[in-house]
Order: C-alpha cells, then structure tokens, then sequence
C-alpha cells in the first residue's frame, strides 16, 4: 500500500518519505455518495410519485425517474474513478509510521 521514495534527498532539510493512497478522504467518494444518494431518492419518487399531474408537467416524461438514473451512473463513475485512480498523498517516514503503545 506504500512505497519508499529511494531518491536522492535535494538539500539536507529533505526527509525520506512514503506515498501513501488518500482512501476514504478523497473528495470523489464524498462526490459520488451525494450524487448516488440523491438519485436513489429521485428514482424512488420516480417509482412511486408519478401521476397524470406529474405527466402533464413534463410533457408525459418521468422526469425523476430519468434523472434519478442519470445521477446513479454518474455517482458510480466517481466512485469507480476514485477507486481505480486513488490520490497519493507523499509524508515523511516519521509520521507515516505507527508508534508502539507506550512509547
């Protein structure tokens, strides 16, 4: 899940560090969740809400219904994306490592 920078440090204040993935803090799952969540909301109406009004409104379109799938594809391309392309983060080999209890 890691890898060491073996490259040489550029000045004596440089530290050895280690490319971690960002995970659960990537701005894409946050994306996507929201995006996915609306839409299962808009697809449930869709299902359940549409009527002769809601036909006459739209010009006989599920409008919620269209839209809530739209939204779900795209939410599970966020998170498809973020999972197949995860951000790397570099930090120093100080902080990357977990210290013992007790120490």
């Amino acid at each position: 899940m890691s890898e060491t920078n073996t490259s040489a440090p550029q000045d004596d204040a440089s530290e050895p560090t280690t490319t971690q993935k960002v995970g659960a803090f990537d701005i894409r799952n946050f994306i996507g969740a929201l995006i996915g969540l609306y839409g299962i909301i808009l697809l449930i109406l869709g299902l359940v809400a549409f009527n002769d009004m809601e036909s006459a409104r739209t010009g006989g379109i599920n409008a919620n219904l269209w839209a809530g799938i739209g939204m779900i594809v795209v939410a599970v391309i966020f998170l498809l994306w973020a999972r197949l392309e995860p951000l790397k983060v570099e930090v120093p080999l100080d902080i990357a490592e977990d210290p013992e209890p007790g120490e």
